[in-house]
């Protein structure tokens, strides 16, 4: 394969790019003020656009740019019930003119109201897409397959697009997101950049990139990733593989596979299911800074930065970058749990 420029990488044209970068005062004053808590700043790629936004707007930019370069006229791809990503693909693909099915599994252990028929789920309908609703992650994959099989068979051009988007293409876009926050770090006199990012973590996309770019520029970032899906482990494979794919189609050499953190202590029961910490993150966001993480992901991230925080982990001294990936529509599947179902009684 040739070494491409990353701006020679042919973008679909959606979102609302830069996305902006938020000082966060009220947050820092929050959990514990100047000398006891680090400068926190918020990469709001929830303000990417495409039906409330998200980090995986960046990837199907790059993704979708690269396929509909063809007669593409089919995109099909597989998440939980409540998948952020689902809803943006579903909503790129409509302003692409490409239909779009979603293979949804069951994989939390939730079936109320709430959640199976409210948040991104109701989006889903409302874009339009053909969902399907499988009980479980195997039997996704299976069906994803099958379907791309029949579609192909009726003479549909399709596109697979992977769980989370996590693949060169969406790797490719962080890389382009590190770029833009990098420049903007510059451009209101951050010259030393920040010491370290934060950020949700799950199919590893956003981190490969992310921690490539930083080392493309040549950054002193540390980047630290809080799972929101399974281990730490099995993330960091993920992570360093995305990682050497994405390098080889810049033609550079990837970053040290050591450089590599993922966290998992905050995932507690599993994806999609609350902690305590989540909760109060959420809040603590919405309350001093308006902002409104997600409970699965972004909400996930926030609990970690908190506790890394508050153990001293995070030195005082340090400049954070904070990388809000979206996922609002998530709240409202949620918000018994967040807020108490007492909210929820007349």
């Amino acid at each position: 394969m040739p070494v491409r420029a990353l701006d020679a990488i042919p973008r679909a044209g959606l979102g609302h790019w830069p996305t902006p970068l938020q000082r966060c005062d009220r947050l820092r004053a929050a959990l514990g003020g100047l000398g006891s808590c680090p400068e926190i700043w918020v990469k709001r790629e929830d303000c990417s656009g495409v039906a409330f936004g998200g980090n995986k707007v960046r990837k199907l930019d790059l993704i979708l740019g690269e396929a509909a370069r063809g007669d593409l006229d089919v995109v099909i791809t597989f998440g939980a019930v409540q998948s952020n990503h689902c809803r943006q693909t579903a909503a790129a693909c409509n302003m692409l003119g490409i239909d779009c099915e979603l293979v949804l599994a069951k994989i939390v252990p939730r079936h109320d109201e709430l959640y199976e028929h409210g948040g991104n789920v109701l989006l889903d309908h409302l874009l339009g897409a053909t969902l399907h609703l499988v009980d479980d992650a195997i039997a996704g994959l299976e069906l994803l397959h099958e379907r791309q099989s029949e579609l192909e068979a009726a003479g549909r051009r399709v596109l697979s697009v992977p769980f989370g988007g996590s693949d060169l293409m969406g790797t490719l876009g962080y890389v382009v997101a590190t770029e833009e926050w990098a420049r903007q770090a510059a451009g209101v006199g951050l010259a030393g950049g920040f010491d370290r990012v934060v950020l949700a973590t799950s199919t590893g996309g956003t981190y490969a990139g992310t921690l490539l770019g930083v080392k493309r520029r040549g950054l002193p970032t540390h980047v630290t990733g809080i799972s929101a899906y399974g281990d730490a482990a099995s993330a960091e494979l993920g992570i360093v593989g995305l990682m050497a794919a994405a390098a080889t189609e810049l033609g550079i050499g990837p970053p040290d596979p050591r450089l590599v953190e993922v966290r998992d202590e905050f995932l507690g029961g599993g994806y999609g299911i609350l902690t305590d910490g989540v909760i109060e993150a959420v809040r603590l966001f919405a309350q001093t800074e308006s902002l409104l993480l997600d409970p699965v992901y972004s909400g996930k991230a926030g609990a970690g930065l908190i506790s890394l925080i508050r153990s001293g982990e995070i030195a005082a001294s340090e400049r954070v970058l904070f990388i809000h990936t979206g996922g609002g529509p998530g709240l409202f599947a949620y918000g018994d749990a967040i807020l108490g179902r007492e909210a929820f009684s007349p």
